[in-house]
């Protein structure tokens, strides 16, 4: 009877010991990589169709900030530059005369040239026409330099204006609140009618579709882990048992830090630990901030 009492004592000192052994290699907690997403003008917040757990895409309009005086500024400088560009002279309409005096001039010459032929003109008549035929293409050629030249002043004095205008547009475009990294929001810090300015948090956003687990593993780990390596990952199934994935290992800190207060390690007794990231994939069970373990 005494050694079947020293059998059973036994036996139960031992099932304790195996269920006190740890079955992980290293635990943490998941994280993922958020992104605050600011404002990039300033103004009332017109229109913001985001709530908190939405998925956005990437390049998804979810609203836009009040741009109504941005908008009148650039109608104001388009006119301004339609004003400007009107004073351009018409260069047909500045040459016509002289065009019209060549062309009876040539005509004269062609004249005098047959008359000249006949006898019926000296060619004293056929100089003459030739010099005046000189003369007025070279007040053309003037004339269309002096235009050229102010043609050119008044389109050089609308390039700054048109710069500005450009700058308008821009300004107008970072009023729509367009998302531009695919995720889940996680938190919303604006709302409609709100003023806002540019660099003022909106929301914040990450991609759940990976996210990591932080885990610590002691010094005397450090030789059973290298990057890319696969690792399995287990959470707590809420039933008593576990759910398990597989990972990947991106990152080993090259530095030692002191266990954080929430982190068990497979050696408690190890005060200094190295931080790894575990790379998953999401099927949506995983939640930041959620405890995991894993086994090399």
């Amino acid at each position: 009877m005494k050694k079947a009492s020293l059998l059973l004592l036994a036996s139960i000192s031992l099932l304790s010991c195996n269920n006190d052994k740890k079955n992980f290699d290293a635990s943490g907690t998941f994280e993922a990589i958020e992104t605050i997403i600011s404002a990039d003008a300033n103004g009332t917040i017109n229109a913001f169709n985001i709530e908190e757990g939405q998925l956005l895409e990437n390049n998804q309009f979810i609203g836009y900030i009040d741009s109504t005086q941005l908008y009148l500024k650039k109608v104001q400088l388009e006119k301004q530059i339609n004003a400007l560009l009107s004073k351009k002279p018409n260069v047909a309409v500045q040459l016509a005369s002289l065009n019209i005096q060549l062309s009876k001039a040539n005509k004269e010459k062609n004249r005098i040239s047959n008359l000249l032929k006949d006898g019926a003109a000296t060619p004293k008549q056929l100089d003459d026409i030739n010099a005046d035929i000189e003369v007025l293409k070279k007040q053309m050629d003037a004339q269309k330099s002096s235009l050229s030249i102010t043609s050119d002043g008044i389109s050089k004095d609308a390039n700054p204006l048109y710069v500005q205008v450009e700058q308008i547009q821009d300004q107008l475009n970072k009023c729509k609140i367009i998302n531009k990294t695919k995720g889940t929001v996680l938190t919303k810090y604006a709302e409609v009618n709100e003023m806002t300015s540019q660099g003022k948090a909106l929301y914040k956003i990450a991609d759940m579709s990976t996210i990591i687990l932080r885990a610590y593993i002691s010094g005397n780990q450090l030789p059973n882990v290298k990057l890319n390596q696969k690792v399995t990952v287990s959470t707590d199934d809420g039933k008593g048992g576990f759910n398990t994935t597989e990972g990947t290992i991106t990152w080993i800190n090259e530095k030692a830090e002191f266990t954080p207060k929430t982190i068990q390690t497979k050696d408690e007794r190890a005060n200094l630990v190295y931080a790894i990231k575990v790379k998953v994939k999401n099927d949506g069970r995983f939640k930041i901030g959620m405890y995991g373990e894993v086994k090399f």
